[in-house]
């Protein structure tokens, strides 16, 4: 009885000394698509990787360069899924020089929802 008693004190002691388990951390918690928020970073990510070449607003100005479309139009020329992969993966695409960008999925997702924010239909060219 004694030697059973020990060992339930001995099993409750090292119980007590273990360290508690570990809390779960919360969940990152991305901006649902197409928010306000997620478009806010789009634009961001526009305006720091790609004004150089692209206008990035929906204001129909031409592009720094001729060759780089506006933003306002990029959508009626290369589907959605297609820019997304592209743009994770590393994929060049675009014009001659453009440089190859990798994003991240939510800095794509975010790219994304600012283009279909922005998109107008492309200016019809004169007969």
């Amino acid at each position: 009885m004694k030697r059973c008693i020990f060992f339930s004190l001995a099993a409750f002691g090292l119980a007590a000394c273990s360290p508690p388990p570990a809390a779960k951390a919360p969940a990152a918690k991305s901006a649902p698509a197409g928010s306000p928020e997620m478009i806010a970073d789009g634009l961001e990510i526009a305006q720091t990787q790609c004004a150089a070449c692209h206008v990035v607003t929906a204001d129909g100005a031409q592009s720094p360069r001729p060759e780089a479309p506006p933003f306002n139009v990029i959508l009626s020329r290369y589907k959605v899924e297609v820019l997304a992969e592209e743009l994770v993966n590393a994929i060049h695409l675009g014009h001659e020089d453009m440089p190859t960008f990798a994003f991240n999925p939510q800095g794509v997702d975010s790219l994304i929802a600012y283009l279909q924010s922005i998109q107008t239909q492309p200016a019809k060219p004169a007969p």
